[in-house]
């Protein structure tokens, strides 16, 4: 996945930025799993205590909560926390889709693009197979690079629908399975 929940504008930060602005832990601690509550709530108290002014320091303590915060959540999806990704990486183009989609409760533009692209990909991989299915008896260079194609075009298809039948977390983990 691209950088998302561990990059400077994802919403992990984003919640932990309106956490600091607005001096209320509880607006980060969704993004956590209930192992890492207690950790979060002190370095914010920590955080909240040094944060004067402007300056460096103060920009030194929102860094450090922010990677505390990220890191812990990273850790509930059973995932390594890498460091901070910077802001405007992009996230793909499904990602703000998705997101404009609970935003306005409106599924269809994110229906339409992935029902777009999943087409897409299946032709285009389908017409491989076909195509070197006719010149598989050439040679046997050309039997192996049709198998190839015809088993990668299988064992995609499977992985596709395990993506789409799987945990929203599935790739790493989930925070839910860490809940009491």
């Amino acid at each position: 996945m691209p950088p998302h929940c561990d990059s400077m504008d994802g919403p992990v930060v984003t919640a932990a930025q309106r956490a600091l602005a607005e001096g209320r832990v509880e607006m980060v601690l969704p993004y956590a799993p209930r192992e890492g509550e207690d950790e979060i709530r002190e370095a914010f108290a920590k955080v909240m205590s040094v944060r004067e002014g402007d300056g460096p320091g103060r920009e030194i303590a929102d860094r450090w909560f922010f990677e505390t915060v990220v890191r812990i959540h990273r850790a509930g999806e059973g995932a390594a926390f890498t460091g901070l990704k910077p802001a405007g990486l992009g996230h793909g183009p499904v990602i703000p889709v998705a997101q404009k989609a609970i935003e306005t409760g409106d599924v269809q533009p994110l229906l339409v693009l992935l029902q777009t692209k999943l087409r897409e990909e299946i032709e285009a991989k389908f017409a491989r197979v076909i195509d070197l299915r006719a010149s598989e008896t050439d040679s046997l260079e050309d039997a192996r690079e049709y198998v190839e194609a015809m088993l990668g075009f299988e064992v995609w298809s499977h992985k596709t629908y395990e993506c789409i039948a799987a945990d929203p977390l599935h790739d790493h983990g989930s925070m839910a399975d860490h809940r009491a």
